[in-house]
């Protein structure tokens, strides 16, 4: 008697496994970039931001259905992710929990949209914290430190490349450049409001990467 193979159920159960594998092998990815990431290695959060940052976009988008808004809470979610960073439970995936986070801020977002609740943008957005987001100690410095201080640099500028365009450009004519708020604002031809709140989720992504990383400098 010869035996019948459902070649159709085969490939279908070793898709599955080749699946199952993907995902083990990139919780497993994620979860030593989280360790890396805590323990203030710059370039571990550029990697989580590029691995999650296009997918959390998309989800963004069909959940508001604008794009600029989609940017921003974006950036939020990165931003709020990386501040509980040390409270993450690796027993559960990293793109789960950080897909968990983006959602229920979307869901906030919404909600307070419908409100329409409106408040003074120069109360909520000051600009008092800025100072040291982006600041490399100087000083006297041994070869060491000196080159400690050019990797950070180097990583800043790397963290910044994987912003969208228009929150690179920001942070650029801010921070490097050094326009003041009404000069970007007329440079990008956006309102005074809207330039003070993108450079605050800007800024606050970027402070909680920062801020791992500070006293290795």
């Amino acid at each position: 008697m010869v035996e019948c193979i459902n070649f159709g159920e085969y490939r279908i159960d070793e898709e599955r496994s080749m699946d199952d594998k993907t995902v083990r092998t990139s919780a497993q990815r994620d979860l030593e970039l989280v360790k890396q990431a805590i323990s203030g290695d710059q370039s571990a959060y550029a990697q989580l931001l590029k691995a999650y940052r296009e997918s959390i976009y998309y989800m963004m988008m069909k959940m508001v259905r604008n794009a600029d808004d989609a940017d921003d809470l974006t950036i939020e979610a990165f931003g709020k992710a990386f501040k509980r960073l040390e409270s993450f439970n690796p027993e559960y995936a990293f793109s789960t929990w950080l897909f968990r986070i983006a959602s229920n801020n979307a869901i906030d977002f919404i909600r307070k949209k419908k409100k329409a609740t409106t408040y003074s943008i120069d109360e909520d957005f000051n600009d008092d914290d800025s100072k040291g987001v982006f600041e490399v100690k100087s000083g006297d410095l041994n070869p060491e430190q000196e080159l400690m201080k050019e990797q950070r640099i180097q990583e800043m500028h790397r963290i910044i490349s994987l912003l969208k365009p228009k929150y690179k450009k920001l942070i650029e004519l801010r921070y490097l450049k050094e326009l003041s708020y009404d000069e970007i604002a007329t440079e990008m031809d956006l309102p005074l409001g809207t330039v003070k709140a993108q450079l605050f989720r800007s800024r606050e992504l970027m402070h909680e990467i920062m801020k791992h990383s500070a006293n290795k400098f």
